[in-house]
C-alpha cells in the first residue's frame, strides 16, 4: 500500500481530532492557562535561585526565566511524544473503536502516525506561542540565528522520543495500563535534565547523569543555540550523539509494539480495557 494511498487517511485523522478539539474549547484555553500559571509560579521561583548559579551558555550567563521556558517547551514535548500515542490508543479502546480501525485495510504505522499528528502540529503552534507571550511579558533576549540549528536538534530528537511512545503504547494494548513504569523512567530523566532548575542546585549524585541523559543534552544544545547563539559547530557534537539513540530506540519501540499488538489478536482481547 503506497504512502499516498494512506495520506487522505492521516487527513481524517487530523479532521476528526481539530473537530473534537473544537468541541471542548474550554479544554484547550484552561490547558494555556495552566502553562501560563507554571511560568507565573517558575517567576517566582527564579527569585529564588542564586544568578551566579546559573550557567553559561557560549558565554551568555542564562536569566532564570529563558532558562526554565526552554525546560518547559520541551518537557511539553517529551510528554507529548511519550504518552499520546498510549493515550490515543487507550481512548480508541474506551470507546470501543480500536478493532474497527485495525480491520480496515489502514496500515499500523498510519493509525499510529495519524493517532497523534494533530497533537504533533498543535503544539509546537503552542509551544511558539508561549514563547512569544513569555518573550513580551519577560523579556527574553532568545538569538534568531540558533532557531534552525535547535530545530534540526530537536528533529533528531524526536524518534528517540517516539520509539519510546511506541513501548508505552503497546503496554497499553497488553497491560490497559501499563505505562506507570515508563512514565516513572520518563520523569527521573527529566529531574535530572535540568529542565526546571540548574543541575548545579540538584545533588551530585543526580546531576553527575547528565552527560548519559538524551534529554539534559538536548536541553543543554537548545539553550546554547537560543541563549548562547551557539552556531552548527557546537550543536554537530549533540547531534552525532543522540543520532544512534533514536535509531535504536524507534527499532525497539517497534519491535515491542508488534510483539503486543500480535499477543493481544492471538488472544483476541485486543479491544478490553
Amino acid at each position: 500500500m503506497s504512502v499516498i494511498s494512506e495520506a487522505p487517511k492521516l487527513a481524517a485523522f487530523v479532521r476528526r481530532d481539530f473537530r473534537i478539539t473544537l468541541s471542548y474549547r474550554m479544554g484547550a484555553v484552561t490547558g494555556l492557562v495552566g502553562i501560563a500559571g507554571q511560568v507565573l509560579a517558575f517567576s517566582f521561583l527564579g527569585k529564588l535561585v542564586d544568578p551566579t548559579r546559573l550557567p553559561l551558555y557560549d558565554g551568555t550567563r542564562a536569566t532564570y526565566i529563558e532558562f526554565v521556558a526552554i525546560g518547559i517547551c520541551l518537557n511539553m514535548a517529551v510528554l507529548l511524544l511519550v504518552h499520546e500515542l498510549s493515550r490515543a490508543l487507550r481512548n480508541e479502546q474506551l470507546i470501543g473503536t480500536l478493532d474497527s480501525l485495525l480491520v480496515t485495510p489502514t496500515q499500523v504505522g498510519t493509525l499510529q502516525v495519524g493517532s497523534t499528528l494533530f497533537n504533533l502540529l498543535y503544539v509546537p503552534l503552542r509551544v511558539c506561542l508561549f514563547l512569544v507571550v513569555i518573550a513580551i511579558v519577560f523579556g527574553l533576549h532568545l538569538h534568531a540565528g540558533g532557531i534552525l540549528p535547535a530545530t534540526v536538534l530537536m528533529l533528531v530528537f524526536l524518534p528517540l522520543l517516539w520509539g519510546a511512545g511506541l513501548v508505552a503504547a503497546g503496554a497499553v494494548l497488553t497491560f490497559r495500563r501499563g505505562t506507570g513504569v515508563i512514565g516513572a523512567g520518563v520523569a527521573v530523566l527529566g529531574l535530572s535534565s535540568g529542565a526546571f532548575f540548574p543541575l548545579s542546585v540538584l545533588p551530585g549524585w543526580l546531576a553527575s547523569v547528565e552527560a548519559y541523559n538524551p534529554i539534559a543534552i538536548v536541553l543543554t544544545g537548545i539553550r546554547e543555540a537560543l541563549i548562547g547563539g551557539a552556531g552548527w559547530h557546537t550543536l554537530t557534537t549533540p547531534m552525532l550523539e543522540l543520532l544512534p539513540l533514536a535509531v535504536a530506540s524507534v527499532a525497539v519501540g517497534i519491535f515491542f509494539f508488534r510483539l503486543f499488538l500480535r499477543r493481544e489478536r492471538r488472544l483476541g482481547t485486543l479491544g478490553l480495557y
